[in-house]
């Protein structure tokens, strides 16, 4: 099912601020899809986490992330974004790699490797023309010129605002489709970046991290326009099964918990119909 790229640069040019959310796995993919999201995210947090039981500390590889984008595109159609961390040592071969995956966009940072969370403390990156490297790396290795080529920096923490703002600035005119400053630490950091940084944003609204969460409408009145809320569902995943997990080791059963997504919900979802009538059809 991979989506065409072009549907996402599409996006970016309709008025109107883009919401995503992180999929940790393909069966939350498909659950995004099927209520409305036009947009997926696959970041580098919920795939090491989902994948490999691990924080996002670089564990991840590059074909593990490449494989996981197969895999999540080939049961959906909405395009995709992934994370692609620092380029994980070769900048063209991850967004070649991407690509062929069926992803519309690749995230590139300007981390030292091996990278940490964005929102985890003692970061550090790259100095600028590194950066600028990594950026014109990725803009050359695309074959599609409507695959999206994301710059994020985290310089914010380690440098400061003025400088993370400046290498936004210098991304975004060596052609950048979109910029990315992890971490603000307030809205008037938000405020200050948008006012500065020409082009398409986006914001990261992580649960729990160093930036203020603001809704979806104030950051578009801000001029931002993609948000994504990274690893929510990793964090709603988890607090669901807990729950789940406890109740059935205190009381014994859990049917009384399933009251908004049943068994028949569960195989409408997975489309087992189609498959079984697919497989009924292949045996005639």
């Amino acid at each position: 099912m991979n989506s065409d790229p072009s549907n996402l640069r599409r996006l970016l040019d309709r008025p109107g601020i883009i919401r995503s959310l992180g999929a940790h796995d393909i069966f939350t993919a498909i659950l995004l899809e099927d209520i409305g999201f036009e947009v997926v995210f696959l970041g580098g947090f919920g795939v090491s986490a989902s994948l490999l039981g691990m924080p996002d500390l670089d564990f991840l590889s590059m074909p593990q992330m490449a494989e996981r984008i197969t895999r999540m595109t080939s049961r959906i159609s909405r395009p995709m974004i992934a994370d692609g961390d620092t380029g994980h040592g070769n900048v063209r071969e991850t967004v070649r790699a991407f690509e062929a995956a069926g992803a519309a966009g690749i995230l590139i940072e300007d981390q030292i490797s091996p990278k940490r969370c964005g929102h985890f403390g003692e970061k550090q990156v790259v100095d600028l023309n590194e950066m600028k490297i990594r950026i014109m790396d990725a803009l050359k290795a695309r074959s599609n010129p409507d695959f999206l080529i994301l710059a994020r920096t985290d310089a914010r923490q380690q440098k400061g605002l003025e400088e993370a703002i400046q290498r936004a600035q210098i991304c975004q005119k060596i052609g950048a489709d979109i910029t990315f400053i992890e971490a603000p630490q307030s809205r008037q950091e938000l405020e200050e970046i948008a006012l500065r940084v020409e082009g398409p944003l986006l914001a990261n609204m992580l649960t729990g991290g160093v930036t203020p969460i603001l809704s979806a409408d104030e950051l578009q009145s801000l001029g931002y326009k993609i948000v994504v809320c990274p690893v929510e569902s990793l964090m709603v995943t988890a607090q669901a099964i807990r729950h789940l997990g406890k109740t059935f080791l205190s009381e014994g059963r859990v049917d009384h918990l399933i009251s908004t997504f049943n068994f028949e919900d569960l195989k409408e979802i997975l489309e087992v119909k189609q498959h079984l009538s697919s497989r009924s059809s292949l045996k005639k």
